[in-house]
């Protein structure tokens, strides 16, 4: 133990990794438990993998793989959002072939770019330890971006989340805020290929709200314990993959789902003996 915090002290990269999963713990802990509660996981996972396309077209062309990575999950957050508010009975259908021309496209365009950038393919599977102080700066933009929109639309994303039919006898336009929705969840996704990478990025967004809703019914709570579940695993994670020498990332969601595992596990159990008892 004290030679990790020698280390830390030591090591900008540590100190770069520490911070970048307190600040992916607070974005996945603020819009987390909304993927939760509306059970849209499955859409976080389309854009997450469209991801990779925008990320290796912007690679062949000279650009940011960040700023492709932005654009492509916007993009399909949009048309995801469209598709379900206006053309439900073909969801399935769009979601699972944006969920694959993405990946296609990006192994495509990573393959033909120029002297073949093997370090874009760490976005698969994520090096929490490659965080930069610009990573770090665009992350804390990037909360607050989300924060500052759910602190202000709260009561609304909390009647779209819960209850679409009430929100819309309401008056709530509930078509612009889901789209809004998914954007943020896009963007999170962006966030968290940083840190996690591409394959582990949706653990990382539901599981710790999952676990908190195991705990709590009251969505404020939901998402402090999201955002307490997140960073303690996200630095537990760092440490054991140090003290270890396992990769980061993987260490981190293994933890977070093996711990899920086990409280599902437990309730079963519980509810089973309650239930024979009766």
């Amino acid at each position: 133990m004290d030679s990790f915090w020698s280390a830390i002290s030591s090591w900008l990269f540590l100190q770069n990794a520490i911070c970048g999963g307190v600040l992916t713990s607070l974005v996945c802990g603020v819009i987390g438990p909304f993927v939760h509660v509306r059970q849209i996981g499955y859409v976080a996972g389309a854009i997450a993998h469209t991801v990779l396309g925008g990320m290796g077209i912007a690679c062949y062309l000279g650009k940011s793989p960040l700023l492709g990575a932005m654009i492509a999950a916007i993009f399909s957050a949009v048309i995801i959002g469209w598709v379900s508010l206006f053309h439900r009975e073909r969801e399935d259908s769009i979601i699972n072939s944006l969920w694959a021309a993405g990946m296609a496209l990006g192994i495509i365009f990573i393959y033909k770019t120029p002297g073949y950038d093997a370090q874009l393919l760490s976005y698969l599977f994520g090096n929490i330890l490659m965080v930069s102080n610009e990573d770090l700066l665009l992350m804390g933009i990037l909360v607050g971006v989300v924060c500052l929109f759910v602190y202000l639309f709260y009561p609304v994303l909390l009647a779209i989340s819960f209850d679409e039919n009430f929100a819309k006898i309401r008056g709530i336009r509930v078509g612009f805020y889901y789209i809004m929705l998914l954007i943020l969840v896009a963007i999170t996704t962006v966030l968290l290929v940083q840190i996690v990478g591409l394959i582990l990025v949706i653990t990382l967004l539901i599981l710790p709200s999952a676990i908190s809703a195991q705990f709590f019914r009251s969505l404020p709570m939901i998402i402090v314990m999201a955002i307490l579940v997140g960073m303690f695993f996200t630095e537990l994670g760092i440490y054991f993959s140090y003290l270890l020498n396992f990769p980061t990332g993987p260490t981190i969601i293994l933890l977070i789902t093996l711990v899920y595992l086990t409280i599902i596990a437990g309730d079963y159990l519980l509810k089973f003996r309650v239930r024979k008892r009766l």
